[in-house]
């Protein structure tokens, strides 16, 4: 009798191959999430508010329930390639980030920048003529090992400006919010940022204006807006918590600096406390908020950066107290208002490698933010 044929060890008991077998689930899988995923996409797709397409997509898979799909893609889309060592060219950089490119003007409590990728230092941004700048900004080199890394900081002097927080019309949900910067208060911006994860992430609470939107979660680094504008960064319920001159809370994960270093145990995330597992490693964009001890809020952004280059950055730029905001491409942004000379007051980009359009938080936008006014607004 002859001898039946061998079955090749990547072939399943029908025959077929390994890939034809995971190919057939794969395309079973993809008919499934375009019938399932197609009602989903058109509630996501309606939503009114600026999105860029990076956060309606991930909003899509993990409401068709492949969140943790999701997770491990991006655990190995950003974590498979180290940055470059190739030091960057940040010619002409400085000037699309409308500092100014002329003496700084003297305010003695800028923190000292041990590295900037450009040797500079910080720089001015002119809004007004003549006036004492409000925000200064800087580039940072926080990676030694990898010095194509660059990192925008931005500093608000915190005695000439007012803090708010914003709603955005889907995040926090149930807010019923406009999601944009108040017309009235637009003569009147100096700057205006991202905010932090989205709740489903649950990074912690979001109190605005009287109302506990989530409740706020002891331990959970906090960005803290009085009613006098002023904005504090700390830990709930240790450094920071709720009193009658509360105005605004924004809570997103443990803070990443304290006493002016980075927190112990930012490459390991052993109890998830930045995020889901191996997220830290991720090499992508990321932000985050601080205070110098003077008490100036400092925001940064910058791609390729893990969350140790994202804590070393901070401390680079004088920040005491500082916690992550949001990460990943496209959800990254800081807009600050300069002088358009004719055109008046025009809103610009920290990065012009930042996605979405400089005026983004002009118009409705889907997830919560931070602006600032000149101190002298009405609240």
């Amino acid at each position: 009798m002859p001898e039946s044929p061998r079955r090749d060890a990547s072939t399943d008991r029908h025959g077929r191959s390994f890939w034809e077998w995971w190919t057939t689930r794969v395309a079973v899988i993809g008919v499934l999430i375009t019938v399932v995923g197609g009602g989903v996409y058109a509630s996501v797709d309606s939503v009114p508010g600026y999105a860029p397409w990076q956060d309606k997509a991930s909003t899509l898979m993990r409401q068709v329930g492949l969140g943790t799909a999701l997770d491990v893609y991006e655990n190995w889309l950003y974590g498979r390639h180290l940055p470059s060592d190739t030091p960057p060219d940040v010619r002409g950089l400085m000037a699309a980030m409308g500092g100014s490119t002329g003496p700084i003007r003297a305010y003695s409590f800028l923190p000292a920048l041990p590295v900037t990728a450009d040797g500079a230092g910080w720089h001015p941004v002119i809004r007004t003529p003549g006036a004492q700048p409000l925000v200064y900004t800087a580039l940072l080199q926080p990676d030694r090992f990898h010095r194509s890394v660059v990192v925008a900081a931005a500093l608000l002097r915190s005695a000439t400006v007012r803090a708010h927080l914003v709603a955005g019309t889907a995040e926090p949900p149930g807010t019923g919010s406009a999601g944009r910067i108040p017309p009235a208060q637009l003569p009147d911006v100096v700057a205006a940022f991202n905010s932090g994860f989205k709740m489903s992430a649950d990074p912690g609470g979001f109190f605005l204006n009287g109302n506990s939107i989530r409740d706020l979660v002891d331990g959970k680094a906090s960005a803290v807006v009085d009613d006098q504008g002023r904005l504090v960064v700390g830990q709930w319920g240790r450094d920071v918590q709720m009193g009658p001159h509360i105005r605004a809370v924004r809570q997103n994960l443990a803070l990443i600096v304290e006493q002016g270093r980075p927190v112990a145990g930012l490459d390991r995330n052993t109890d998830l406390r930045w995020g889901s597992a191996k997220n830290q490693l991720q090499y992508t964009w990321r932000s985050g908020l601080g205070i110098t001890a003077h008490g100036d809020p400092v925001y940064l952004a910058g791609d390729k950066l893990n969350l140790v280059t994202l804590g070393a950055a901070m401390t680079q730029a004088g920040v005491v107290t500082g916690m992550e905001l949001d990460i990943h491409s496209g959800l990254q942004f800081f807009s600050m208002w300069h002088d358009g000379g004719t055109r008046g007051l025009q809103p610009l980009r920290l990065l012009p490698t930042m996605v979405g359009p400089a005026q983004r938080y002009v118009q409705p936008d889907r997830r919560d933010f931070f602006y600032f006014t000149t101190s002298g607004a009405a609240s």
